[in-house]
């Protein structure tokens, strides 16, 4: 009997890491749901509107959105890379200022700088109308260049994804030794020439990983491309599901779209399989400096401040400009709005990172490969455009909602409406799906910092899993998991894509009011809500510019 009573702890605690996997394969199955669907919908039979697209418009939403990838690829390139190698291994006058202000764009969702710059530019805009009234010159006497355009697009998108490729460039640069680059010169290779020859080269790997990430952010866009009319997989998707009704055509679109993607992160993987780069780690290249100054400190400076003039300040300027004095007056339904938007983001969040704790705290204790493909597996909606996520919601909750439907019909011969699409549930779902990997990053690194002696003096203190996760983790990991939330709320609030799709009847945001109120050539009026984006985006935005301040510090 005592023996019996002596191995129930250890019984009941087996049951429990049991039912932590069980609980983070359950998970990570609902997530992986939409991506099933998507990918079953490949292989269907084509229907009319499959032909039609087939016939007509395929080839332009591949060939433009390949335009579109190249165009960011040579714009995040041209601003990232520069920028990275200027504000990590040269000192001139503004880089302290600049390695921060770089990362500001990030809080610029591209729809909204989109807005303002075809505000600015656009015939009707001041800068145009300055020009006509200076030369008296009318409508078609002049060239200038066309912001609703593919052009204009790539220009727009590329303005606000630089940041990826900075961010990754310049952790690359500053990891690379002031040894190596001191040998290139002692063999008579100027500072272009070693930039080119050695440390180029050396972080090709980041560059190539902040790139893909812009990519992917390039085929996820709906609101620039839709609103400079650029018919893309997004739009192509939108007007299929929308236009036609045709949810299995949609679903195809975002089934090839999703193969982008695929090929994308392959690409990035096996471009890096066999590159393995070392440094010596005796003194980074952040310790030596090039002194740039004159000509060269101008160039500089000058290489630093456009990106950040012309993919923050400039349309956060005109923002406010509008908003404070030209924008219709807001009321309550602004007041609405927002709260709309607030609470909304402030579920998902609470949602994304809840489950986030329980995958990561199961892959913890949990080495099996089946839990550990779960926490993978959970994780590859971020990869996924908006668009693909919704067609991948909204197909099994409908199914879902018409057998409800059904069974109370023909069991209580009752009609009822719809449980789960078009409500504020299937929102919180697809959000859920496409921001667990940013919550689940967080809350690993944070895990990841905990000792194992923690669980261990836990556990013999007669705590259960779930006991040391409350008592233990949960207080060590509050900055991490405070991170997770505040990221995941912004990028709710930002999202566009799948809350037009599968937002309820009547029921509004930030963004969708944005959106809604561009479209209808209402510039100056959808600032004050574009403007509330930016705000609450440069959150993040600040505290990822002290964390890399503070690390900066710190190697120093």
């Amino acid at each position: 009997m005592s023996t019996l009573t002596q191995a129930n702890p250890a019984v009941q605690s087996r049951s429990r890491i049991s039912l932590l996997k069980l609980s983070a394969i359950t998970i990570a199955l609902l997530l992986a749901v939409p991506v099933l669907i998507i990918l079953v919908n490949i292989f269907l039979g084509g229907s009319g509107v499959w032909q039609h697209l087939l016939d007509t418009l395929l080839f332009d939403y591949i060939s433009n959105s390949l335009l579109l990838m190249l165009g960011v690829t040579l714009g995040t390139l041209a601003m990232g890379v520069p920028a990275a190698w200027l504000t990590s291994v040269c000192n001139f006058p503004g880089r302290s200022m600049f390695a921060w202000a770089l990362l500001l764009p990030l809080a610029m969702p591209a729809y909204i700088i989109a807005y303002t710059y075809t505000g600015l530019f656009d015939f009707a805009g001041p800068v145009q109308t300055f020009i006509r009234d200076v030369t008296g010159l009318g409508y078609g006497e002049y060239w200038f260049f066309e912001m609703r355009s593919l052009g204009g697009a790539f220009a727009m998108l590329s303005l606000v994804l630089y940041p990826y490729v900075y961010l990754m460039s310049r952790a690359a640069f500053l990891e690379q030794s002031a040894n190596t680059l001191e040998v290139c010169r002692t063999l008579g290779y100027s500072a272009p020439q070693a930039f080119f020859r050695l440390a180029l080269p050396m972080a090709r790997p980041a560059i190539v990983a902040g790139v893909t990430l812009a990519m992917m952010e390039t085929l996820a866009d709906y609101g620039t491309v839709q609103y400079f009319g650029v018919t893309t997989f997004t739009t192509g998707i939108m007007r299929t599901f929308y236009g036609f009704g045709d949810l299995a055509a949609a679903s195809q679109l975002a089934g090839i779209l999703l193969l982008f993607v695929a090929v994308l992160i392959f690409s990035e993987r096996y471009s890096r399989r066999k590159i393995s780069y070392h440094t010596s780690g005796l003194r980074k290249a952040s310790q030596r400096k090039i002194e740039l100054r004159g000509v060269y400190g101008v160039a500089a400076f000058t290489a630093c401040a456009i990106p950040v003039l012309a993919g923050f300040v400039i349309p956060a300027l005109v923002l406010f400009y509008w908003a404070m004095f030209e924008a219709e007056a807001v009321g309550w339904d602004f007041i609405q709005l927002a709260w709309n938007s607030f609470y909304l983001a402030a579920l998902a969040a609470m949602i994304a990172v809840s489950l986030a704790m329980v995958l990561a705290y199961a892959g913890r204790l949990n080495k099996e490969k089946s839990v550990q493909t779960a926490i993978v597996t959970s994780g590859m909606g971020y990869a996924l455009p908006g668009t693909i996520i919704a067609i991948g919601v909204i197909v099994p909750l409908a199914w879902l909602d018409h057998r409800i439907i059904e069974f109370f019909q023909h069991v209580f011969e009752i009609k009822i409406g719809l449980f789960f699409s078009g409500t504020i549930a299937a929102l919180l779902f697809a959000y859920t799906v496409r921001f667990m990997a940013v919550s689940l990053g967080s809350v690993q690194s944070g895990l990841g910092k905990v000792k194992p002696s923690m669980d261990m003096a836990g556990r013999s203190l007669g705590c259960t899993p779930a006991q040391v996760l409350r008592r233990i983790h949960v207080p060590l990991l509050k900055s991490s998991v405070l991170t997770a939330l505040l990221i995941v709320f912004v990028d709710v609030l930002k999202e566009l894509p799948a809350t037009l799709i599968l937002r309820p009847f009547n029921f509004n945001t930030l963004a969708v009011r944005a959106f809604e109120l561009a479209s209808d050539e209402r510039l100056v009026d959808a600032a004050p809500a574009s403007l509330m984006i930016v705000a609450v985006g440069l959150i993040p935005v600040i505290l990822l510019s002290r964390s890399i301040s503070s690390s900066a510090q710190h190697e120093a």
